[in-house]
């Protein structure tokens, strides 16, 4: 899972916006942010195209990121909780000051991206991890099935030996 855009929005204004790969995030976006007001819940996840947006709605701004995968919703949550915190802790960021062509919002670019990054890494980590965990789980599984083969092969023999047992005793009582 990967959030490949993220804004913070007061009403349909998007107040700052940040895509990490080309696209047209800001129609769709858009779109998003008409349902959420509509809605009006707290927390809301649509998927539009191959994306999922996930949107955390608090007094009347609206903090959005998209990502690439619907399996994972902690992620984007933990991401939006972030950034709405730092929002909100900030003194110059307040809603009477905040707008799409004040300095700040540029300067909220930044932060979006940084924590963006950051919860990317943290998946790329989590993925690597998640991989790891099941080669080590197909390995185990492999070391299962040709114990399982060795002992059906060993089996086997004892079984051919029998036979062949069973066949010169057959035969020499047959010869006697």
């Amino acid at each position: 899972m990967t959030i490949t855009y993220s804004c913070i929005a007061n009403g349909r204004a998007i107040l700052a916006d940040l895509a990490l790969t080309g696209g047209s995030y800001q129609e769709t976006a858009a779109t998003v942010l008409r349902l959420v007001l509509l809605r009006a819940e707290p927390k809301t996840t649509i998927q539009m195209g191959s994306f999922v947006y996930h949107t955390l709605f608090i007094d009347g701004i609206i903090y959005l990121c998209a990502s690439d995968n619907a399996l994972d919703s902690v992620t984007p949550s933990a991401f939006l909780k972030n950034v709405s915190d730092i929002f909100l802790r900030n003194p110059l960021i307040s809603q009477e000051h905040f707008s799409p062509s004040n300095a700040v919002a540029a300067d909220f670019q930044q932060v979006l991206g940084k924590y963006m990054l950051k919860y990317n890494k943290n998946q790329d980590d989590s993925s690597i991890s998640t991989l790891r965990s099941q080669v080590t789980d197909v390995k185990i599984v492999m070391t299962q099935n040709i114990d399982r083969i060795l002992e059906s092969e060993e089996k086997m023999s004892i079984f051919t030996d029998r036979t062949d047992d069973l066949q010169t005793t057959v035969s020499d009582a047959h010869l006697s």
